[in-house]
């Protein structure tokens, strides 16, 4: 059972405020910025299920942005990729308790620079425009991502692949951002079921304060959301990109054992 300092509680809320802000900012990122910054704080392997009701509350605020025509669309289009990609986070998430500290952050370290280097602009991935052109969106490749992606998702609640896919597709924004959060609110309401009865909320103890620290998240959501049209794209970016590397770093040099 981890045992929370008052200073150290504070910090934790003070972190899904900050992932909640960004994610209402850009409409993804809550997940690799809130871990990665949990697991700079708390064990690697705790900072992944103390997420998992925070990222919950705040893709169930963010899928709202769907109307309901959108919502089955969308349903109807994504629904082999949502189901692989809840078996592989089940099957992540048994993994969660037996992989050891410092891989665990390396590799969470990493999925975070991959986060930066599918979503950058700049420079185009090799095979990248044929990706797109040829196989992003047939079912065979949803139900194979989906699959990869939940594994993933489950044993270090990065999602870097799932936004990497869905960016290829070229939707609009509102639409990419409703279609995030749905796919992360299926998973994630998996994973809430798949914690307890995996034992990872270590007696109901971790399980509290997941549903505690949703509640600021969902501040930061909401702020980040009120905020979203009066930013630049630009600015965004930025910012979230300059977050994500700084929690990359440190990830890297805590996995390192630096």
């Amino acid at each position: 059972m981890v045992s929370l300092s008052l200073s150290l509680a504070a910090l934790v809320f003070g972190i899904v405020v900050v992932g909640g802000f960004v994610t209402g900012v850009n409409g993804f990122g809550y997940s690799v910025i809130g871990t990665g910054l949990m697991a700079t704080v708390l064990e690697p392997r705790v900072a992944v299920v103390v997420m998992i009701l925070p990222i919950l509350g705040a893709n169930l605020s963010l899928v709202r942005e769907l109307d309901r025509e959108g919502l089955q669309t969308c349903a109807e289009r994504f629904w082999p990729f949502v189901a692989t990609a809840l078996v592989g986070t089940v099957v992540g998430m048994s993994l969660l308790s037996r992989v050891p500290t410092r891989p665990l952050a390396l590799a969470l370290g990493l999925f975070v620079f991959g986060f930066l280097g599918f979503t950058q602009e700049r420079y185009p991935l090799p095979g990248e425009e044929w990706v797109r052109a040829n196989v992003s969106d047939t079912v065979g490749v949803k139900f194979a991502l989906g699959l990869v992606s939940g594994l993933v998702f489950g044993a270090t609640n990065v999602g870097v692949q799932v936004i990497a896919y869905l960016q290829s597709l070229h939707l609009d924004h509102r639409t990419f951002v409703g279609v995030v959060a749905m796919v992360f609110l299926g998973i994630s309401s998996v994973r809430v079921v798949a914690a307890g009865l995996l034992g990872l909320y270590e007696g109901g103890g971790l399980l509290l304060l997941s549903a505690v620290a949703a509640v600021p998240g969902l501040v930061g959501v909401s702020v980040g959301k009120r905020l979203r049209p009066r930013l630049a794209r630009t600015t965004r970016r930025v910012t979230m990109f300059g977050l994500l590397a700084l929690i990359g770093v440190r990830l890297l040099m805590r996995g390192a054992g630096l």
